[in-house]
């Protein structure tokens, strides 16, 4: 006998940190511990409505149309052809214009929660492309550099068939995020100037030492390749107290320091977890010295990726 439908299902998108020093819109991983929630109902008029928004001060678009889960559930429920709708819940966990995917995780969030809802659920290939349309919803552009990470974990080069790239079991994170908002189109605007041969050539040389650092656990080569030649120039005026930041991370022992995605958030790699947490307060501290609040945390550089949390069991109640 076929089982009923499931009406609900709740599904969490970690938040990921991107760019990563040379690898712009090419590189990110997913992180421990920050994270949206998105709760999808079945019901039978089509389309999706957003009927909660959960967890920020700031006002989130109400309009299934203009708000990046929405917009991700409505294009997987199109290419899955499902003959329901869906009601969303959205409970933010990540802050927004913060440079940690917060866009990226809600999409992805919305996708693997409908997608559980389906009675053919959809690969993975499928439901990315579903998110990227939501997340150009907030970036204007189809960057999968925090999609692919959020919703496959670990460490992802996102190219148009995203690649898993092994990171050491000792790398981790510390990440520090001002109470600042930055948004992703801002940051972008800096970027519009040409950019001369001789620092592309070097950026190329800090991307092929950082993918080879990450291949064979190479200490110095993480060092070489946490460089960023072309982006942070340009963007570190926006974040207040970069410098002294970025200095606090590497006097701490970090391989490298840089900005996370569009910033302002800033990141340090380390070796070992203890390193991190240590690197996660020095770089607060500076913050802190410079008169900005910021939150930190420290996770693996092999972050969780997303996945549903609960769900009713159609059936049960009729055992």
């Amino acid at each position: 006998m076929n089982r009923p439908p499931r009406r609900w299902a709740r599904a969490f998108a970690p938040a990921s940190s991107s760019n990563l020093g040379p690898g712009f819109d090419l590189l990110g991983h997913a992180i421990e511990g920050p994270r949206d929630e998105v709760l999808a109902r079945r019901v039978a008029i089509p389309g999706v409505r957003i009927t909660a928004l959960h967890g920020l001060p700031l006002a989130l678009p109400g309009s299934a149309a203009e708000n990046t889960a929405g917009v991700a559930a409505m294009r997987l429920l199109e290419r899955a052809g499902a003959g329901f709708g869906v009601e969303l819940e959205l409970r933010k966990g990540i802050p927004l214009g913060s440079g940690i995917g917060g866009s990226a995780a809600s999409a992805v969030a919305a996708v693997v929660a409908v997608n559980a809802l389906l009675e053919a659920p959809q690969p993975a290939a499928v439901l990315l492309d579903c998110a990227l349309d939501g997340e150009a919803v907030a970036s204007g552009a189809r960057h999968g550099d925090n999609v692919a990470p959020a919703l496959l974990g670990g460490l992802v080069a996102a190219f148009e068939r995203p690649f898993a790239i092994a990171a050491p079991d000792w790398l981790h994170a510390a990440l520090v995020t001002p109470a600042q908002v930055l948004e992703t189109r801002v940051a972008r605007e800096v970027l519009q100037a040409p950019y001369p041969l001789a620092s592309i050539v070097r950026q190329t040389h800090h991307l092929a030492a950082l993918l080879l650092g990450l291949q064979h656990g190479d200490r110095g080569l993480l060092r070489e390749g946490l460089r960023d030649a072309l982006v942070e120039p340009r963007r570190a005026a926006l974040i207040p107290g970069f410098d002294a930041v970025r200095a606090a991370a590497m006097q701490a022992g970090a391989l490298g320091a840089g900005i996370s995605g569009a910033g302002p958030t800033l990141f340090g790699w380390f070796d070992g977890r203890a390193a991190a947490e240590r690197g996660a307060a020095a770089m607060q501290a500076a913050f802190a010295a410079q008169g900005i609040a910021a939150s930190a945390l420290a996770t693996p550089v092999a972050g969780p990726a997303a996945a549903v949390i609960a769900r009713d069991e159609p059936g049960e109640d009729d055992r």
